[in-house]
């Protein structure tokens, strides 16, 4: 990936995240001592808002990458440990997503109370999945780098070298080549 696309897909799901749980804490585990208030909290309306007005960046950003790093790392495989999490946080993102944007436009009881449940379930795991993921996406990178003989992250050696980082320079040890999957 490189630098915008982590920096848009890290930003996207911190917010979404964020912005969830506070919403989901204010919702679920707070209580206002109005008996027909609508909200626990007053800035739960506001938790809310932010949680939707983010939650379509992150689908930007899942589209974004979908098919240079999702797509390519099922077909060409990768280290064990973020393919397996990296697998996981794809198929958890669907239903999550599809289950937000059905919040959105039901009133039904029923039904928004199975979405809600579909929307939890996957949305928290997700997170859970994606941290896991990224911490171990980080781990692999600098076990690369050491066993190459050197510590920078490519960029920085390309920034020292005097030349820009190609895309396919990211995230490869330096002075490896890596072949792009289109």
């Amino acid at each position: 990936m490189t630098r915008t696309e982590k920096v848009l897909v890290h930003g996207s799901t911190w917010a979404v995240a964020g912005s969830g749980l506070v919403y989901a804490w204010m919702k679920y585990f707070l209580r206002h001592d109005d008996p027909y208030s609508a909200v626990n909290h007053p800035w739960q309306p506001a938790a809310l808002a932010w949680h939707v007005v983010a939650a379509p960046f992150l689908v930007f950003a899942v589209g974004l990458i979908a098919r240079e790093h999702i797509l390519s790392r099922i077909q060409e495989g990768g280290p064990p440990r973020t393919r397996r999490s990296g697998l996981l946080a794809a198929l958890l993102v669907l239903p999550m997503v599809l289950s937000g944007y059905g919040l959105q436009v039901t009133s039904e009881p029923a039904i928004r109370g199975a979405l809600v449940a579909v929307h939890l379930t996957t949305g928290l795991p997700f997170f859970l999945v994606y941290v896991a993921h990224a911490v171990a996406a980080r781990l692999a990178e600098r076990r690369a780098r050491r066993a190459a003989g050197s510590t920078a992250a490519p960029w920085v050696v390309a920034l020292w070298n005097g030349r820009r980082a190609r895309p396919a320079e990211v995230g490869a040890a330096p002075g490896a080549s890596r072949e792009r999957v289109l």
